[in-house]
């Protein structure tokens, strides 16, 4: 069994004491733009009809609806994470949705995903794999649980290349970001965010650690002048 660190449990409990608030902040602090977002990077998946896809770090199952709007309704989805709290939000976000049957939800951390090799057609996960702490065991269990010529899409924040939009960006989510978050939820948790993009891996960094996976046919897309991006990588056959 798989065994958090002691950051990861503090990730964990930070997500738990914010998840009552979590999807009012997230639309306040973003203008609403991580919906189009979200939209973007499912709409990089190519599920057949019967598929099975997981979303990991699902929080409170916005990308996990997301899918389930933009497939087939034969098409499966878990919807994984390793905060008990969000999923409890999630659940009941399911409970108002003409989707809910086609959901499942599932309490376990990226790290050890607990479903066979190769059983998924198509993989997400949306601002979460910076919360991951092993994550090149992050990606290699994403890999695995991957049926050949499925692909897995993540969603992150990410540093943009320019230098005007940087420091607007750092101005907005070092000072701004966690003054608003902290008067309505906790402010460490929204320290917590800016700290954990400005540390996240660059582009290239990242992109040879989905390599490292086993990954191929990398892509990736920058959204919203760079604010975020979203990384595709493919599962070879054979």
């Amino acid at each position: 069994m798989f065994q958090l660190s002691d950051k990861g449990r503090g990730v964990r409990q930070m997500f738990d004491d914010i998840a009552h608030r979590y999807d009012l902040l997230n639309r306040l602090l973003s203008f609403g733009i991580d919906r189009r977002w979200r939209r973007f990077a499912v709409s990089q998946l190519n599920i057949p009809a019967g598929g099975l896809v997981l979303d990991i770090a699902t929080g409170t199952c916005d990308v996990a609806l997301e899918i389930a709007e933009q497939t087939d309704s034969s098409v499966k989805i878990v919807g994984e994470d390793f905060t008990q709290g969000m999923l409890v939000q999630g659940q009941q976000k399911l409970e108002t949705s003409s989707c809910a049957e086609r959901i499942m939800l599932v309490n376990a951390p990226c790290e050890e995903i607990p479903h066979p090799d190769a059983c998924f057609d198509g993989i997400t996960i949306a601002f979460g794999i910076r919360n991951v702490v092993d994550r090149q065991a992050g990606l290699s269990e994403m890999f695995r649980v991957l049926k050949p010529g499925g692909r897995a899409v993540i969603l992150e924040f990410s540093n943009p290349r320019s230098r005007l939009s940087r420091n607007l960006y750092y101005f907005y989510f070092q000072k701004i970001l966690p003054a608003t978050g902290g008067l309505l939820s906790q402010r460490s948790a929204y320290q917590y965010l800016p700290d954990s993009v400005l540390e996240f891996p660059s582009q290239e960094e990242f992109s040879r650690m989905m390599g490292k996976a086993g990954f191929q046919r990398l892509q990736c897309c920058d959204l919203t002048f760079g604010i975020a991006r979203v990384y595709v990588g493919g599962k070879p056959f054979g």
